[in-house]
């Protein structure tokens, strides 16, 4: 009797982990529509300080029990750690590009290619052995890719090239993530990325600041607080169910983007499009199921305001 009640609860923690982790990516999908909401009127690297300020606020759920402030700046690793610190900004500016210039679907299918960008820079600077099944799984994902460009058909814009640099900047990351080691505080990881949005995309708002109106004030609240609260959702999830189910859930955000991309934006898509979503979402969850048997951390959330979010952890600390 008590190893059936122990296995029940167990069940009922990873089911509430699973609906936990829909949800913060359905909340990821909204702060990211919330950036679309902007229209292009604020530069991109305005809008990415914004939400670098408002992603301070997940940050007294990431500290641990005698972490400091002054943790964020603190490495075992610098080049690493300056690494984090620059590729975090030029994802964020990337995606937020990209958001404004394409549709929402469109914008998330061309990101997802992350887990493609991971497989390629694990074996040249990880000396990973990647093998067939991650290759077919780097190929399928590219070939979506053409089949939702449609080069020589369709005119390409600066949002397709935001969306190549969201994906890269988040495969950076997590390259980094992976040679850090376990010493690294996860405060020191979150911060340097969060640190380095705000002094690198402050900087350049600096140079052409551009006052936002009531209604931009509602849409940066909305992408930079909400993503916040997914953040702390998305770690709730990770404590009650393991990283093998807590992943692939990201991919969630695909429907989600269809979703909202049609109800607020009026956005459409058609059967290239379709087919391109159906490929590289089967390449990322290819890929994320070959990392999981080889027993390295998942590739953290695709999303425009946290190209970081704390998935990346290794799964004995997301289980209770």
């Amino acid at each position: 009797m008590h190893a059936e009640g122990a296995t029940a609860a167990t069940a009922d923690h990873t089911i509430r982990g699973v609906v936990l982790s829909f949800i913060s990516f359905a909340a990821f999908s909204f702060s990211d529509a919330c950036v679309k909401m902007l229209e292009g009127g604020l530069p991109a690297y305005e809008a990415a300080f914004f939400g670098a300020l408002f992603a301070f606020a997940a940050l007294p759920f990431i500290m641990k029990r005698g972490d400091r402030l002054s943790d964020i700046v603190r490495t075992g690793n610098r080049p690493l750690w300056l690494l984090r610190f620059i590729a975090y900004p030029v994802g964020v500016i990337g995606s937020v590009t990209a958001f404004t210039h394409l549709s929402m679907a469109e914008a998330f299918v061309l990101i997802f290619l992350q887990p493609a960008y991971v497989t390629v820079m694990s074996m040249v600077f990880l000396k990973e052995q990647v093998g067939y099944r991650r290759w077919l799984a780097v190929l399928v994902g590219f070939i979506g890719v053409l089949i939702v460009l449609r080069p020589g058909f369709r005119e390409l814009s600066i949002g397709h090239l935001g969306a190549i640099f969201a994906g890269l900047g988040g495969a950076v990351s997590v390259i980094t993530y992976r040679m850090s080691g376990s010493d690294e505080k996860k405060i020191s990881l979150f911060g340097a990325g969060v640190l380095g949005a705000v002094i690198v995309c402050g900087a350049l708002t600096l140079t052409d600041f551009q006052m936002p109106d009531a209604r931009q004030w509602l849409a940066l609240a909305g992408y930079g607080l909400v993503a916040a609260i997914a953040n702390v959702i998305l770690m709730q999830a990770a404590l009650y169910a393991p990283a093998n189910l807590v992943g692939p859930t990201q991919y969630s955000q695909m429907l989600w983007a269809v979703f909202f991309g049609y109800v607020f934006f009026g956005d459409r898509i058609d059967g290239p499009m379709i087919a391109g979503i159906i490929l590289i979402v089967g390449a990322g969850m290819l890929t994320l199921m070959r990392e999981r048997t080889r027993g390295t951390p998942l590739p953290p959330p695709i999303l425009a305001g946290n190209t970081q979010a704390p998935i990346a952890m290794e799964e004995e600390e997301m289980q209770l």
